[in-house]
Parts: C-alpha cells; sequence; structure tokens
C-alpha cells in the first residue's frame, strides 16, 4: 500500500494523488476482519465481584467495536459464545494461547482477534489489557496496555479510545 501510494504521488503532485492514496488506505482496513472476545477482570481488590466493575467489564467490547468501527470502518467478526467458551479452556486461557485465539478467528472468518483482560489491582486504576492475533498465522502481533485512573464511564471510554488508537496503528501498519 506505501509502495502504490508513493509512486502515484511521484508521478502525479496534485491532489489526485493523495485523494487516491486515502481511499485505497480506507477500503484496505475497510475490508478488514477483527473480532473481539469479550474481556475478562482480573480483580485482585478485596471485592473482586462488584456489579459496577463487571459492568464496565462487559461494556469494553461493545465500546472498542463502536470505536473501531467509526475510526476505521472496520468488519466486525462475532464470535458465537458457545464456540469462544468451548475454546477457551479456563480464565485467561485465550488470553495466554495466541494459537487458541488465532485458529478460533480463523474459523469464524476474522483476519484479526483482540482478546483482552481489565486488571484491576487497586480500586485506583485498572489495566486495559489486549493481545491482538492474526488470525492467519495465529502469531501476537500486538500486545496492549492502557491505564485507566478512576470507574467513571467517561474515563472507560477515553481508555477505550486510547487502546483503540492502538490496535489500529498496528492494523493499518500490517498492511
Amino acid at each position: 500500500m506505501k509502495i502504490v501510494c508513493s509512486r502515484l504521488a511521484l508521478m502525479c503532485r496534485s491532489g489526485v494523488a493523495v485523494v487516491l492514496c486515502g481511499l485505497l488506505s480506507f477500503s484496505a482496513v475497510a475490508d478488514t476482519k477483527i473480532a473481539i472476545l469479550d474481556f475478562e477482570l482480573n480483580d485482585l481488590t478485596l471485592d473482586p465481584r462488584r456489579p459496577d466493575e463487571l459492568e464496565r467489564t462487559a461494556s469494553i467490547k461493545t465500546l472498542l467495536q463502536e470505536t473501531l468501527k467509526r475510526k476505521g470502518g472496520y468488519d466486525l467478526i462475532e464470535i458465537d459464545s458457545d464456540a469462544r467458551e468451548e475454546a477457551n479452556a479456563g480464565f485467561g486461557y485465550l488470553f495466554a494461547h495466541h494459537d487458541v485465539a488465532g485458529t478460533l478467528g480463523k474459523e469464524f472468518g476474522a483476519d484479526w482477534v483482540l482478546v483482552g483482560r481489565v486488571h484491576k489491582a487497586s480500586f485506583l486504576f485498572v489495566y486495559f489489557m489486549a493481545h491482538l492475533v492474526d488470525a492467519h498465522t495465529q502469531e501476537l502481533l500486538g500486545d496492549y496496555i492502557v491505564e485507566v485512573k478512576g470507574p467513571q464511564r467517561m474515563l472507560t471510554i477515553k481508555g477505550v479510545e486510547r487502546l483503540a488508537e492502538k490496535v489500529d496503528k498496528t492494523i493499518k501498519a500490517m498492511r
């Protein structure tokens, strides 16, 4: 993609090359299929089953899907919950086993699989952790950590936006 855009820019110094490169870049991402699995909560605090923390964790997948769809027009692939549970041998298994997560994504037609975890070590902050796996090669291509200070919904949204930027940047660099 970068080579094509560079050659277009050399051939045509007008704004046409810029527009064509923008369209080529967008269409390459728009054809990209990404599956985002439900985030798991790893709560190390004294009260690990707080309903508000469970709710925040459950909202991350949807927020991330909306953000990536808006940001780059990605095609979102849903993985059947039964298939996900069958592939998941226990808490953190898909997060730690990129080959299994990648194979699961490939079975559902995804190019990429994002496996996430909310790591809560304190009441003051949490980490949104995610692994981006190439579904075709089962390789880990992105290992992300975003710190979020506080439980407020706006802070969660900002954290998800930062995570989406990192994922988007990795995928665009691979195209």
